[in-house]
């Protein structure tokens, strides 16, 4: 083998290491961004699975009780954010004497009929989202004894569209003064951002978080 036929070959094995790279690349990309998809499916699994015990732990009168609270809590929740027909429905049964809820969510229309669906169905990741935090608020103030403290929120309504983006402002915000409940939010969105009644802005520089007075 002479030296040029060996740089013929080192290239294409240099080529090979370069495009199995990028290959490696994809896959990473694709990796994380199902691992987020994975951990937003398990946080909400969690707030169904606490609601769910809160069933468990309770009476048949208490349950049917803290039933129809909770729906009524995210039905409101989702009309006020999208503007429209919408109810959030939970049934409950049993599987060997313990109490089983499944949560749907029904889109009422004028022509006269509705649709009946699971949530992670239902018009997208932005309804997946406003039932998660809904169901948060409700937990909170269904639970005995209620609990106290601020209610801490990571990303709400991530997926909510900016159409939709002030109504869920306006409702965290009422929300607050209604319950009388502080709020603490780490969020991108600077609608959210803007309806705080104090903000603070993290900026990374050289590895170092220098936190400052956020200013529209």
């Amino acid at each position: 083998m002479d030296l040029k036929e060996l740089d013929q070959n080192l290239n294409k094995l240099n080529n090979k290491i370069l495009s199995d790279e990028g290959k490696i690349e994809i896959l990473n990309d694709q990796l994380e961004k199902v691992e987020k998809k994975l951990e937003e499916k398990e946080k909400y699994s969690e707030v169904l699975t606490q609601v769910s015990l809160l069933f468990q732990k309770t009476s048949e009168f208490a349950r049917e009780q803290s039933k129809r609270q909770i729906e009524d809590t995210v039905t409101k929740c989702l009309q006020f954010i999208f503007e429209t027909d919408i109810e959030f429905l939970i049934e409950l049964s049993e599987a060997r004497s313990v109490p089983i809820a499944d949560f749907f969510v029904q889109s009422n229309y004028t022509e006269g009929y509705s649709i009946k669906t699971k949530p992670e169905i239902a018009r997208g990741g932005g309804v997946v989202d406003i039932i998660s935090l809904a169901l948060r608020i409700a937990f909170l103030q269904q639970n005995q004894p209620i609990l106290s403290g601020p209610l801490i929120l990571d990303e709400p309504g991530k997926h909510v569209s900016n159409d939709y983006i002030f109504n869920l402002g306006e409702f965290l915000k009422q929300s607050s003064n209604i319950f009388n409940r502080q709020i603490i939010m780490v969020t991108h969105n600077p609608h959210l951002s803007q309806i705080s009644d104090r903000a603070f802005q993290v900026r990374n520089k050289k590895g170092i978080s220098e936190v400052s007075l956020y200013e529209e």
